[in-house]
């Protein structure tokens, strides 16, 4: 694998209005085209992977500031966790973080909206993933009616202030919109009433959410095309084949690491003088 084509693929034009309703989430135009084959390529990614993750947190313990942000978005069983499940799971758990954003707590509220998400953030070395972000707090605060327009704009511009200073900072930001099809959340919300070990997922709430899709898709359009930037771009990925969704992003993740470059810092002490004292130790002495 090489480039960027990936991210190059889904990546949306800064300043560029978005137009979700025409985009097919079903698409699959690059990579592997059915099931089995994106399975194959999931999983060959992996070495690679740990590869640059290795690397990448030695260089962090070696004081680079340099690690990377995913910051998942989507409706309602879009596929978040178990995309997080499927890619993080290529990953080193000690070089990963896994953040996931909930209704704020009472704590939370007390504090600006970007509090909890710097808290979260990864630190030098490591791979983080946001399973819903500070988006969540412009998004469903617009459709839920639970901000004003003057504060709903405040945040927008603090996201785009937060996100500058994180590249600044050395993070560098991956974020991904799973686009999945009405009829195809249908089908999944379907399925979670339908097994019993999956009941424990499904909600009232998703299905009122759902009853105000255009809503959410029309603030999710806007949200997106004012927030995407040279630094930090959003992609839009079809997220109605759930194995095509993980290849992809596994694959942004590798064309953002490989960019990086990290590399093992050498040693800061003297390697062969270790190796004879190494040797003459006793540790019965």
């Amino acid at each position: 694998m090489s480039g960027d084509r990936a991210l190059a693929q889904f990546r949306l034009t800064p300043g560029a209005p978005v137009h979700l309703a025409s985009t097919d989430t079903h698409d699959t135009p690059i990579g592997p085209q059915d099931k089995d084959a994106g399975k194959a390529a999931l999983a060959a990614l992996g070495d690679p992977l740990d590869d640059l993750q290795q690397a990448l947190w030695a260089q962090g313990r070696g004081g680079s500031e340099r690690r990377v942000l995913l910051i998942l978005q989507g409706m309602d069983t879009a596929g978040k966790g178990g995309l997080v499940r499927h890619v993080g799971g290529l990953l080193e758990p000690q070089g990963m973080r896994l953040s996931t954003f909930g209704a704020p707590t009472s704590e939370e509220l007390a504090h600006d909206f970007l509090w909890r998400v710097r808290n979260a953030l990864p630190r030098p070395g490591v791979i983080g993933f946001f399973d819903r972000s500070h988006y969540e707090d412009v998004v469903i605060a617009r459709v839920e009616g639970l901000a004003k327009a003057p504060e709903l704009e405040r945040r927008i511009s603090a996201i785009n202030a937060f996100e500058r200073e994180l590249v600044a900072d050395g993070v560098s930001i991956v974020k991904v919109f799973l686009h999945i099809s009405p009829d195809e959340q249908l089908e999944r919300l379907t399925d979670r009433l339908d097994r019993e070990d999956k009941q424990w997922k499904y909600t009232p709430a998703d299905r009122e959410a759902r009853g105000r899709w255009g809503a959410y898709q029309s603030t999710y359009a806007d949200v997106l095309a004012r927030c995407a930037s040279d630094d930090a771009p959003w992609h839009v990925v079809p997220g109605d084949r759930k194995w095509y969704a993980r290849w992809v992003v596994a694959t942004m993740l590798h064309e953002t690491l490989t960019a990086l470059d990290p590399q093992i810092p050498g040693p800061t002490y003297d390697v062969a003088a270790e190796r004879e004292l190494l040797r003459e130790s006793d540790p019965l002495a």
